[in-house]
């Protein structure tokens, strides 16, 4: 019997090292970095996640997604610069590759122009969360806007509620969409002032979502209008997105 205990001990210490090397597989993140992607959004998720030793960050290009390269990584991330030309750099095959990608349980993470790339509402969006935007009058301006964050957020991406100013650059403003099949998102932010520039309509960003999560098919989403990767003392928000969108108990 003691023989019996004690090789069942040694053959449990010898599994010990393979089951604490799948646990530190790294979370493979592809960063979206072609045309349509331009600004200080890149450089700055780079920086942040480059950081972490449990995140491996590969930056690739439309062609690499249309071709099937997501299906060798956990999360995808379409930072700013603008959406319509992201759009055009993955072309539709690679439109419908990060749909694929996410309804079998990929992570997206999408910030301003990739928050507009997201977006059922655009012919030439992936459309994995469901909303669309108030107007067609996109360029708002640039500039900081305050922010009331949601309970909901410290459990998705560790922020604590609370009124703080955030990056703004001509982000989406979104409503729900109500496309069936596809579960409502749910407010991690909202806009509590606004910049309402160049005609476009005053009123429409105040009180709607600055930063939400949705779920399409088995995947995650989060998606933000503003910058806070641009933002001092949001810096962590790339790193908890990934996180969240990218469950592996999911």
């Amino acid at each position: 019997m003691h023989r019996h205990l004690l090789l069942t001990a040694v053959l449990a210490i010898q599994c010990m090292p393979a089951l604490w090397a799948e646990d530190a597989k790294p979370i493979r993140v592809a960063l979206f970095n072609d045309d349509g992607a331009f600004g200080l959004g890149i450089p700055r998720i780079t920086e942040q996640l480059g950081k972490t030793k449990d995140i491996k960050l590969t930056k690739v290009t439309g062609k690499e997604i249309a071709s099937g390269a997501l299906k060798d990584f956990d999360a995808v991330i379409f930072s700013g610069g603008s959406g319509s030309k992201e759009a055009a750099a993955i072309g539709d095959a690679g439109r419908e590759e990060v749909r694929r990608f996410v309804r079998e349980g990929g992570g997206y993470v999408g910030i301003c122009a990739g928050a507009y790339l997201a977006c059922t509402g655009f012919s030439w969006g992936v459309g994995v969360l469901n909303a669309r935007t108030v107007s067609p009058q996109w360029k708002r301006g640039k500039g900081d806007v305050e922010i009331d964050i949601t309970p909901l957020a410290r459990e998705t991406i560790g922020f604590a509620p609370a009124k703080r100013p955030i990056r703004y650059a001509n982000g989406p403003i979104i409503k729900a969409d109500n496309r069936e099949g596809i579960a409502p998102f749910e407010p991690l932010a909202i806009f509590r002032t606004e910049l309402a520039e160049n005609g476009s309509p005053k009123g429409a960003m105040v009180d709607s979502p600055a930063i939400v999560r949705g779920v399409f098919g088995k995947g995650r989403v989060i998606s933000s209008s503003p910058h806070p990767e641009q933002t001092d003392g949001m810096e962590g928000f790339a790193e908890a997105a990934v996180r969240w969108v990218a469950d592996r108990a999911k």
